[in-house]
């Protein structure tokens, strides 16, 4: 499906004209006075504007993930931390579909999925003010699974629904040259259908992404892991760097509703 779609905005940003949720946020890096300060709760943010308490939606950011041997569920988990830590945004965890049988799973022994985390349908997406989309790779390119989801989304397709919402990808390969940046390479084109805008992470990180002292999965498309034979756990790096990620895309998610 080649049909192209223009910018859209999104039904969570208020019309153009419109007062933002919270208009006293302040910039990154910008000490909070004292008649802008913020309490958080479960599920929203109460800012303090002339003393009085306004309630607001905390922005939704959803890790959609497919995880076989559990390496990308840990980096969802690790980005989701990376996401709660920015005020006013919160990271929710989904499932992509598994499409393989109970049989030739348990042949592959792979392990009993973790029950805590939904599975999402396509619809649910639209709910999201972000997107961060996790797989692992298979010769060079997302699984099979995660393929499948992005096909199950033709009606989101069809009406551009997704148009304008920031998204980025993490990912999780065997080998040094396994796929670490072709699997997101690959994986842009589902977003350019849709009209989101691909967020990856630069080297915002720092000085850890040039370091060579150690193996180390990730690359400026996004935090990754090498996963080996299947054994080989995040080394502190990788997960520092899952975790970054989930704190600058939710600067980004915040810097597109304060604009809108």
């Amino acid at each position: 499906m080649g049909k192209g779609g223009g910018c859209v905005p999104s039904k969570h940003r208020a019309p153009a004209g419109v007062a933002d949720q919270d208009p006293t946020a302040p910039e990154r890096n910008t000490p909070v006075s004292g008649q802008n300060q913020t309490s958080s709760t479960n599920n929203t943010t109460t800012p303090v504007q002339d003393g009085v308490l306004q309630s607001a939606k905390k922005l939704r950011i959803f890790l959609v993930f497919y995880s076989m041997y559990g390496h990308v569920e840990l980096m969802a988990k690790t980005i989701k931390k990376g996401v709660d830590s920015v005020v006013g945004v919160e990271g929710v965890l989904y499932r992509v579909p598994e499409t393989l049988p109970p049989d030739v799973l348990a042949q592959m022994r792979v392990p009993q999925k973790d029950n805590e985390v939904p599975v999402i349908s396509a619809e649910g997406l639209v709910e999201a003010d972000g997107l961060l989309f996790g797989f692992p790779t298979r010769y060079g390119s997302m699984a099979a699974q995660m393929k499948a989801f992005f096909d199950s989304m033709w009606g989101l397709w069809e009406q551009q629904t997704l148009a304008g919402v920031p998204a980025g990808f993490f990912v999780s390969t065997g080998t040094q040259g396994g796929g670490q940046e072709t699997t997101a390479w690959t994986a842009v084109t589902q977003l350019a259908h849709h009209g989101m805008l691909y967020v990856p992470i630069g080297y915002t990180f720092g000085a850890g992404m040039f370091k060579m002292d150690s193996i180390r999965g990730g690359s400026p498309y996004g935090a990754g892991v090498f996963s080996g034979d299947g054994t080989r756990e995040p080394n502190e790096t990788e997960l520092a760097l899952a975790e970054h990620q989930g704190r600058y895309m939710a600067s980004i998610v915040k810097r597109f509703a304060r604009t809108s």
